[in-house]
C-alpha cells in the first residue's frame, strides 16, 4: 500500500511536539505501506525555520524510519500575528499543491491529510481529484469552531469561507477520522455526515520508549540533577498559545508561593515570552520554563515530575477534544490535574488516574494540588491507574494496526 500523507506540521527528527504521525507512520513501514509526507519548514509551535530549509522552497528527505518525506516552504510570519498565522496557512498550501503536482513522484494508493489547519485540505481536495484517488480526512481539531471560540477567527468573509469549505470537505472524503467520541458524534448529529464514513483513531501512549526509560533511568538522580528534590513538580507539555492560556497556571502557581508545589512548563508558542516576563514580574519562583526539546528529553522530563497536567482555555469546543499529551502522562505512570472539561474531564474520572479542575479557577486548581501535597499516597495509586487504562484502551502499536486496517479495507473497496 501506498500512502500519500499531507500533514504541514510533520516533525522533523529530534523535534518536540505532537508526534502522533511519525509514531503511525513508523508502524505502517513496518507492516509493509510505503509513506511519502508533504510537510511543512516551519516547526507549529516555535514558527522558525532549521537552517538546512532557509532559503528552500522544496527538500527531499528520509528520515530515520524510512518515510520519504518533501519539505515545502512556509512563511516564517506563523508566530507573528493572525494575519500572518493566515498567510503561514495559505503559504503552506500553494508550496504544498506544487509538490504534490510537480515534486511527488510515482502512483498511492490513496491520500490521507490531517487537519488543523483545515486550510490543509484544499491541497488535498485538488489532488485527490487531479490523481483519481480516495481522500482520507483526518480532524485533529474541530476548526473553525475552536479558532473561533478562541477569538483567534473573527473576519466574517474568512469564517464563512472556513464553514463552506469544512461543508465541502466532509462531502468529498471518502473517510474521516475523528480523534474523540465527541467529534465524532457532533461530524455525525450536527454536521449530517453519514456515520458510515466516520471511524475514530484517537491519540494513544506511546509504551514503547515510556517503558525503556522506565527500566534504565535513574528518576532520583535526574530530579537531584534538576534542582526537584523534596519538590511536588506538576508538568506542563505543549504550546504556549492562546487556546492554551496558561496565564491560569501562573495565577495557581502565585497562589501556592511558600508550598512544595513547582511548576514546570516545557514548549513555546506565540505567549512563551510574556508568560515568562509575567512570572519574573510576580516573583514567581516555583515557576520553570523549558524549552521545546525531543520526545525523548520530555518522557525523562515527565518520568522526573510528580503529576502532568493538560490545560485549555475555558471555551465549549474544548470539552470535545483529548489532549495528546495526557497520553504521554499516562504511559509514564504519572497522575493528571485535568484542567479541560468534556471528554478529557470523563476520561480522567474513568480511569481514576487524576482530578478535573474548572478552567480559568486558579483557586480550584490550587485546590486540587493541595490535594497531593496532603496525600503524597494519590501519586502512585494514580499513576498505576492511568497506566493500566492506557494499555488497555490507547495502546498506540495497537491502534495505529487498526488504523492501517481501515486504510487498506477503503483501498480493497
Amino acid at each position: 500500500m501506498k500512502i500519500l500523507l499531507i500533514h504541514q506540521y510533520f516533525l522533523d527528527e529530534g523535534d518536540g511536539g505532537g508526534s502522533r504521525f511519525n509514531e503511525l507512520t513508523k508502524i505502517w513501514k513496518e507492516k509493509g505501506a510505503d509513506i511519502t509526507v508533504i510537510a511543512g519548514m516551519v516547526h507549529y509551535t516555535t514558527g522558525l525555520k532549521k537552517d538546512k530549509y532557509k532559503g528552500k522552497y522544496f527538500l527531499q528527505e528520509t528520515n530515520q524510519d524510512g518515510i520519504h518525506i518533501w519539505r515545502c516552504h512556509v512563511s516564517e510570519s506563523y508566530n507573528t500575528s493572525f494575519l500572518g498565522r493566515l498567510w503561514a496557512y495559505f503559504s503552506f498550501v500553494f508550496s504544498s499543491i506544487w509538490a504534490g503536482l510537480f515534486k511527488v513522484k510515482g502512483k498511492y494508493d490513496l491520500i490521507l491529510v490531517t487537519s488543523p489547519p483545515l486550510f490543509v485540505g484544499i491541497t488535498a481536495l485538488l489532488l485527490s481529484k487531479l490523481k483519481r484517488l480516495p481522500l482520507v480526512f483526518e480532524i485533529r481539531d474541530l476548526w473553525p469552531e475552536s479558532a473561533i471560540d478562541t477569538g483567534v477567527l473573527t473576519n466574517k468573509w474568512i469564517i464563512k469561507f472556513a464553514y463552506w469549505f469544512e461543508k465541502t470537505i466532509y462531502k468529498n472524503a471518502t473517510l474521516i477520522n475523528t480523534l474523540t467520541p465527541a467529534f465524532q458524534k457532533k461530524l455525525v448529529e450536527n454536521k449530517n455526515v453519514p456515520s458510515s464514513k466516520v471511524i475514530m483513531i484517537p491519540n494513544a501512549s506511546d509504551f514503547s520508549l515510556s517503558e525503556k526509560l522506565l527500566n534504565t533511568m535513574d528518576i532520583a538522580t535526574t530530579r537531584k540533577e534538576l534542582g526537584w528534590e523534596g519538590k511536588l513538580v506538576i508538568t506542563y507539555v505543549g504550546a504556549h498559545g492562546v487556546a492554551n492560556h496558561l496565564i491560569q497556571v501562573l495565577d495557581t502557581a502565585e497562589r501556592l508561593k511558600g508550598t512544595k508545589a513547582h511548576f514546570v512548563l516545557i514548549g513555546a508558542g506565540m505567549q512563551r515570552d510574556e508568560l515568562i516576563k509575567d512570572a519574573q514580574d510576580r516573583g514567581l519562583d516555583n515557576v520553570e520554563f523549558i524549552g521545546p526539546v525531543s520526545k525523548v528529553e520530555v518522557f525523562k522530563y515527565i518520568l522526573a515530575s510528580d503529576i502532568g497536567t493538560s490545560v485549555l482555555k475555558k471555551v465549549d469546543t474544548f470539552k470535545t477534544v483529548y489532549s495528546n499529551k495526557t497520553f504521554d502522562y499516562m504511559s509514564c505512570k504519572k497522575p493528571i490535574i485535568m484542567v479541560i472539561d468534556g471528554v478529557s474531564r470523563e476520561l480522567v474520572e474513568a480511569a481514576q488516574c487524576g482530578v478535573y479542575v474548572e478552567p480559568e479557577n486558579p483557586d480550584d486548581f490550587a485546590q486540587k494540588t493541595r490535594l497531593y501535597l496532603d496525600q503524597p499516597e494519590r501519586i502512585k495509586i494514580e499513576g498505576e491507574n492511568g497506566y493500566e487504562y492506557a494499555l488497555k484502551h490507547f495502546d498506540r502499536q495497537v491502534l495505529g494496526e487498526k488504523y492501517l486496517e481501515h486504510l487498506k479495507r477503503l483501498v480493497h473497496k
